[in-house]
């Protein structure tokens, strides 16, 4: 791009309408919009999405195409897309040069865990994760570390522009902060608090109910029942490995679940889903990194990120067979517990563990 960047990550980010006003100048008039979330996409990265495909229907008049790759398994994720009409598409159905002007939210080139070719032109970037190298090559950046969801980003966007909010925007923007920050208990900033009560009295308590206790099949508690069963407690750190998983987001839940067991204070899951090992790292510490943990953790392995008290990771291509499984959970093991700082101890089933 020829153009200068309008937001950059070393330089202070603002919403003010003039800014946000700039970003859709740019944009109006180049033809068909793309928006690229990360694979198996969570509350927060959908509904940036749909939140920055409003903010442009509303100032460019074109509706853009908002695209994943992956799947979208998880109960609650997959009922948020059916009781929000969310419209969104694989990405696997598109041809990229029908677009003329490509955005990313809720992820970043390089990491990994979205499916938009790294070889393809980047225009608008948005997203709430540290960043992983200098960006000055795209148009437009917005990466706010300090945020504790990427939906908080585009609510600040929608409101500089002085766009309602209707029911269904905000019920997806009020999800999304629910569950990235789990109700204002995890890395949430002012910015979040604000845009959460903001949207609270907005929202569709029914909608909302639903999301939080959709059906589930009786393999949702079968793949609990073998992560207890396979969990491992060193000391501090608490380690489940499924094994061979059919909804990739599971891994971090069951991480999230486990992460209450008491003088727990760090969880590492692992599950392999289609040949590749989904890796999610979870604590009860703040100033733990965990983004950098698990990036010298899979170091010349795999590719990861995340923020200081979750984050996750991928590595490509691994052996499916149980044996070479639990290699890779013991090898990946000693590395989470050195990365952490700690000394090695002892394993010990959670299930013999003192009640």
């Amino acid at each position: 791009m020829t153009d200068e960047t309008v937001v950059s990550t070393e330089t202070p980010r603002c919403c003010g309408s003039s800014v946000v006003e700039k970003l859709i100048d740019w944009i109006r008039g180049k033809g068909r919009i793309l928006i690229v979330t990360h694979d198996n996409p969570d509350p927060d990265a959908l509904a940036a999405a749909v939140a920055l495909r409003h903010l442009l229907l509303m100032r460019t008049g074109e509706k853009a195409v908002v695209a994943f790759g992956g799947v979208i398994e998880r109960s609650e994720n997959r009922m948020m897309v059916d009781a929000l009409e969310l419209d969104v598409v694989p990405i696997s159905e598109l041809n990229f040069d029908d677009f003329g002007v490509t955005c990313m939210v809720d992820t970043q080139p390089g990491t990994g865990n979205n499916s938009y070719p790294e070889n393809r032109p980047l225009h608008l970037l948005i997203d709430h994760h540290p960043p992983l190298r200098n960006y000055s090559d795209i148009y437009w950046v917005d990466v706010r570390p300090e945020y504790g969801a990427s939906a908080t980003i585009l609510f600040e966007y929608l409101r500089a522009q002085g766009l309602s909010i209707a029911t269904r925007l905000a019920t997806c923007l009020f999800y999304a902060l629910k569950s990235e920050t789990q109700d204002l208990g995890r890395e949430w900033s002012k910015a979040d608090r604000e845009a959460y009560l903001y949207l609270l009295p907005l929202a569709n308590n029914q909608i909302l109910y639903r999301l939080t206790h959709p059906p589930v099949s009786s393999t949702y508690y079968s793949t609990f029942h073998r992560a207890i069963e396979n969990a491992t407690v060193y000391g501090k750190v608490l380690v489940f490995n499924l094994f061979h998983v059919e909804n990739p987001d599971l891994v971090a839940e069951l991480a999230d679940f486990l992460l209450r067991q008491k003088d727990v204070c760090y969880v590492l899951g692992l599950g392999c889903y289609k040949g590749d090992e989904l890796l999610s790292v979870r604590t009860t510490k703040p100033e733990a990194r965990l983004g950098s943990v698990i990036r010298e953790m899979i170091a010349g392995m795999g590719t990861a990120g995340g923020h200081g008290m979750m984050a996750g990771g991928q590595i490509r291509g691994v052996a499916e067979d149980k044996s070479s499984q639990q290699e890779l959970e013991h090898l990946l093991t000693r590395r989470y517990i050195k990365a952490l700082g700690l000394q090695p101890e002892p394993g010990i089933a959670l299930l013999e563990t003192k009640p």
